[in-house]
């Protein structure tokens, strides 16, 4: 299992037909500091963020609406929602990452429950 920490990445997502993949830069989230603080006081967010682990987020005090891709510890994408300001969001039990990205972002990037993800974190 991989060592996760703060830093930057890229989200890659292949299509269901393994044709095409759309990479999509990513900050990632894994400390506590850092997972807590998530997106919160952004107006927007270029690409997405990954929180890790995680089971379940709100949009309490955020700015924009979201989306949010609930993976499993294999990048499954188990759920896969959109979420107004001021929501909870129920927890999802088989979940052990989050991705967040602007609502609309995801539909964009044809990322649907049951696709596998890859995930590169850069190495300084």
């Amino acid at each position: 299992m991989a060592r996760w920490r703060n830093g930057t990445g890229t989200l890659t997502i292949t299509d269901r037909d393994g044709e095409g993949e759309t990479e999509v830069p990513l900050r990632i989230a894994a400390s506590y500091r850092h997972r807590s603080r998530g997106l919160l006081g952004q107006d927007g967010i270029d690409g997405a963020l990954m929180i890790t682990p995680c089971g379940s987020v709100h949009s309490f005090r955020m700015r924009f609406t979201i989306d949010v891709a609930y993976l499993d510890r294999k990048f499954n994408v188990v759920a896969v929602h959109t979420m107004k300001p001021g929501r909870l969001g129920l927890p999802r039990l088989r979940a052990r990452h989050v991705i967040e990205s602007e609502a609309g972002a995801m539909t964009k990037w044809g990322l649907r429950p049951g696709m596998q993800v890859r995930i590169a974190q850069q190495t300084d």
